[in-house]
């Protein structure tokens, strides 16, 4: 008579099957390399962007520390002694120039970088930073309400220092958005700076006199005019594009003057001890892959003929753009925002 083995002894392979399929499940888990990604791309594109770089590099994730472009920079600039990023994504390249004369980037020449226009990269080599996409200036100007208040639709920045737009027009602050600061390096650009004593400062003290609130965000100007808070929202052409989408009564305004812009822009930070995770996603983001889905929330990509034609986005927007220059905007941003927060800052939106 065969003897029987006893339930513990039967039980026993089963046991050791589980916990070699526990010890392998963690090796493979553990095999995966997290990179602390430093971003101020909007909250609604990081998924599609994390989705689509797994689909290539399923072992490397990506953690997001995502906040307003001014925010990052300055976390970025505080933790210069003991840096915690290993990669910088979607933040503007004005801020990725002062982080470069900081000597915080790690230079690197991604794969895809000779087809990336040269007015949209770093001009070194190896380059410290490169573009995805342009972001530029756009105002959202609320039909309905504007109707109701008989106010005008603006053409022209300087429409909006008119009497008639008093108390009606939200923008964003420069020292924690980028879009903030672009408008204000453009006015300058457009109208004078002079230290301080230029149009452009002339023009922003006029401006004030009808501003109703600085806000924190580039995007929050826009999504108050959609809901009808105020009748006009300063903001950026992917947020107002998207809240007319969703049925907001908005127009897109591109003041004929010009347009404030930056590039949401990649670098890897250095001192990173995860630099091949980190190069792997710089190849990515410079890819034409990732250019494709750059273009469908933007309508510049760093790679030319990429971007297919956005709803409401004029066909020379690109010539509107004003001349950028990332490093003069670099060595003069603390100077700037000094001045712009001593004149304006008592309308700042509260934290």
């Amino acid at each position: 008579m065969p003897v029987q083995a006893s339930p513990r002894r039967r039980a026993l392979p089963a046991l050791l099957a589980g916990v070699a399929l526990v010890l392998c499940t963690g090796a493979a888990l553990a095999q995966k390399t997290q990179l602390l990604v430093y971003t101020a791309l909007e909250t609604d594109q990081l998924k599609a962007y994390q989705e689509a770089f797994n689909k290539v590099q399923p072992d490397i994730e990506l953690k997001w520390v995502r906040d307003s472009t001014g925010v990052i920079t300055a976390k970025l600039l505080a933790e210069k002694a003991n840096p915690q990023a290993d990669v910088v994504m979607g933040v503007a390249a004005s801020s990725l120039a002062l982080l470069d004369k900081q000597g915080m980037l790690e230079p690197y020449r991604p794969l895809n970088f000779d087809a990336i226009m040269s007015q949209y990269k770093d001009k070194k080599n190896p380059p410290a930073w490169f573009g995805m996409n342009v972001w530029g200036a756009t105002i959202c100007f609320n039909t309905v309400e504007a109707a109701k208040r008989n106010i005008p639709k603006p053409e022209t920045w300087k429409d909006l220092i008119k009497p008639a737009y008093k108390g009606q027009v939200v923008m964003p602050n420069p020292a924690s958005s980028g879009t903030g600061f672009f408008d204000v390096t453009a006015w300058l650009s457009l109208f004078g700076d002079d230290n301080g004593k230029g149009g452009g400062w002339k023009y922003m003290d006029a401006l004030h006199e009808n501003i109703a609130q600085y806000t924190h965000s580039g995007s929050k100007p826009c999504n108050m005019a959609a809901a009808g808070e105020f009748v006009v929202g300063i903001s950026f052409e992917y947020r107002a594009n998207a809240n007319k989408a969703r049925g907001a009564p908005i127009d897109l305004v591109f003041p004929k003057e010009g347009l404030g812009w930056d590039l949401e822009a990649f670098a890897i930070h250095k001192g990173t001890k995860k630099l091949d995770a980190a190069r792997k996603l710089a190849d990515w983001a410079s890819s034409k892959d990732a250019m494709i889905m750059y273009g469908k929330n933007f309508a510049i990509t760093a790679q030319p003929g990429v971007a297919a034609p956005l709803p409401n986005i004029p066909k020379d927007y690109e010539a509107r753009l004003v001349k950028m220059d990332f490093g003069w905007a670099a060595e003069n941003r603390e100077r700037i925002l000094a001045e712009w927060t001593r004149r304006y800052n008592a309308k700042s939106e509260k934290r």
